[in-house]
């Protein structure tokens, strides 16, 4: 009896350690997804440690809620978040298991990427028969430098507001990326411009590219889902393949963690060419967010640049 209650007074003060804030520590900021943790990770840089929940292999939309998840986000200072109902599916239920007032919508601690973007593709009508629609507008816009832009700026507005003593630091580093991030985008709409109208147009697996094809000015034919969410059948196959011949388009691209199986099938039905994008910047690898938005455009340009 002496050593069961030993044991689980062990155990209770485990896991009183474990879900204790980290007061005095550096920042800790907890983000959604890979692609705004690197910018985040830019920002904060030596003044903190920045942490991804979700891998660039997984889709975002269904995140596997694992519970050492709710260990990280209690012990959060600040918490990123795509927002626009990318997470919604399993954020909120581990915010609430996380029991830490510091990041909960409202707080100074919750940053929501999507209000420093501008938002595309915000329905008129809401209708769920139209598949997995986002209310408040296509929340992809994470490999959109010209949006990544006005995150890190706001981001370091917020981080200023939490940790005051470094917020001259956070300025500071978003101010030049912020601006190498302008002229990359310059840069790449410039070069994009100079292909034929022909040339500038596409195929995609999912309608993921809205703010892509914006920055690049690319023009999107089809998407291979019928509505977002809703796996490709055969008549939607046939159709999309009648659209790529009619059009002559060369190019179909689709998310790495998206299944490529009917992908794979109509590229080889029709001689385009399947492209295949990173699901988001490879965080946990050390990938910069500008490497990989200009790898991303490089992917497009190549593909599409093919006679």
């Amino acid at each position: 009896m002496r050593n069961l209650y030993a044991r689980f007074a062990g155990a209770l003060i485990f896991a009183t350690v474990c879900l204790m804030p980290t007061q005095g520590l550096a920042l800790q900021v907890v983000v959604t997804v890979p692609t705004l943790a690197a910018l985040a990770r830019e920002v904060v840089a030596g003044n903190g440690h920045v942490e991804a929940l979700v891998s660039a292999g997984q889709d975002p939309h269904y995140a596997d809620a694992r519970p050492n998840l709710i260990v990280t986000l209690n012990q959060a200072d600040v918490l990123v978040a795509t927002g626009l109902e990318l997470e919604v599916g399993w954020l909120p239920a581990l915010v609430r298991q996380a029991r830490n007032p510091k990041i909960v919508v409202g707080s100074p601690g919750y940053f929501d990427a999507s209000q420093a973007v501008r938002r595309l593709q915000i329905p008129t009508q809401i209708d769920r028969a139209q598949g997995d629609i986002h209310p408040g507008g296509n929340p992809h816009f994470g490999l959109d430098p010209r949006a990544g832009a006005s995150i890190v700026e706001a981001l370091a507005a917020r981080l200023a507001q939490v940790d005051p003593a470094h917020a001259a630091d956070y300025q500071q580093r978003a101010s030049a990326l912020a601006a190498r991030l302008r002229t990359l985008a310059a840069e790449e709409t410039k070069k994009f411009a100079q292909l034929p109208a022909a040339q500038r147009q596409l195929v995609a697996y999912h309608d993921s590219l809205v703010y892509l094809l914006d920055w690049l000015g690319l023009r999107q034919v089809a998407t291979l889902e019928p509505r977002p969410g809703i796996a490709p059948d055969p008549g939607q196959l046939a159709k999309v393949v009648g659209l790529i011949r009619a059009n002559a388009i060369k190019v179909l691209v689709i998310e790495a963690y998206y299944p490529k199986a009917a992908a794979a099938q109509v590229a080889r039905m029709t001689g385009a060419q399947l492209v295949t994008l990173p699901g988001g910047v490879k965080f946990s690898e050390g990938q910069r967010y500008e490497d990989c938005v200009r790898g991303v455009a490089a992917s497009f340009y190549a593909a599409l640049s093919v006679q």
